[in-house]
């Protein structure tokens, strides 16, 4: 479950059927910490509020029940009238809206509510939590975009590693030379792009998790991908590799100049 900090105060989050989902409770707390849930229900119960909920609903729930919106819409704003979350979501069958229980529980609304919630306790507050809400949207696309090429690299490094079970492991080899024969192969990448082997980087980087590769950049998991697609060609081609580790190592230059001309390098420490 993620988690912004708008003015000194947690705001959760979660994805819930491929929508973003803000705790209201805790934008609640923004005003008083006290009395959450009275402060949701009240705002709740305001004529404008029932509108702009039934409105929604109708717009992205085919099961919102209309004929109960409109008795509560009749209702909303005449003295004593009260519409607590719970009431709203059995009668009305909404999904805008949702209590949950547990460590994170608290009641959460669609991002579009919640941001009309924010509002209506402070502009200001509003304001803030739509910036930081758009920030952690940044960074998500951001690690997805590292996250393609991570995969990338990996769904290439099984054609590599096929290209190697084909042409380089003689029958009858034991497990343990296959391990050898593949880490070989994968270390002489290593060395052709990043000038060490796995073994090396571990050495001069124990507080790190992961691998070497974990902590490449955009540009060095580009080339990569590359480097993969090339040696398993010049394995089929039966070149040595003493050979591949120059040519690929020449390549990996070539290609990193340019990509750092182009597009600059970023750094993209481990997420874990």
């Amino acid at each position: 479950m993620a988690k912004i900090k708008v003015l000194d105060k947690e705001v959760s989050l979660y994805y819930r059927d491929k929508q973003d989902y803000i705790c209201i409770t805790d934008i609640a707390k923004y005003k008083n910490a006290e009395t959450t849930g009275l402060i949701i229900s009240h705002w709740l119960s305001t004529r404008f509020t029932v509108e702009f909920m039934g409105i929604w609903e109708k717009i992205h729930n085919p099961d919102f029940n209309v004929t109960e919106f409109s008795n509560i819409r009749n209702e909303s704003g005449s003295n004593g009238f009260v519409l607590t979350v719970k009431q709203w979501v059995q009668k009305t069958n909404a999904i805008g809206i949702v209590s949950k229980p547990g460590r994170y529980g608290g009641t959460y609304a669609h991002k579009d509510i919640a941001f009309e919630f924010a509002s209506w306790i402070s502009v200001e507050f509003k304001l803030y939590l739509i910036k930081e809400f758009q920030r952690l949207k940044e960074e998500e696309q951001k690690q997805l975009g590292w996250d393609i090429r991570r995969n990338l690299a990996k769904i290439n490094y099984r054609i590599h590693t096929d290209a190697i079970q084909n042409n380089l492991i003689p029958p009858e080899l034991s497990k343990n030379q296959i391990n050898f024969v593949y880490a070989s192969e994968a270390d002489m990448l290593n060395v052709a792009l990043f000038g060490m082997t796995a073994k090396q980087w571990r050495d001069e980087n124990p507080e790190h998790k992961g691998n070497i590769r974990d902590y490449a950049n955009v540009s060095q998991l580009v080339c990569l991908s590359n480097l993969e697609n090339l040696n398993a060609l010049f394995i089929n081609d039966g070149m040595p590799q003493k050979e591949r580790l120059k040519r690929l190592n020449t390549i990996a230059i070539e290609q990193m100049k340019l990509l750092v001309a182009d597009h600059g390098i970023e750094k993209l420490e481990d997420k874990k």
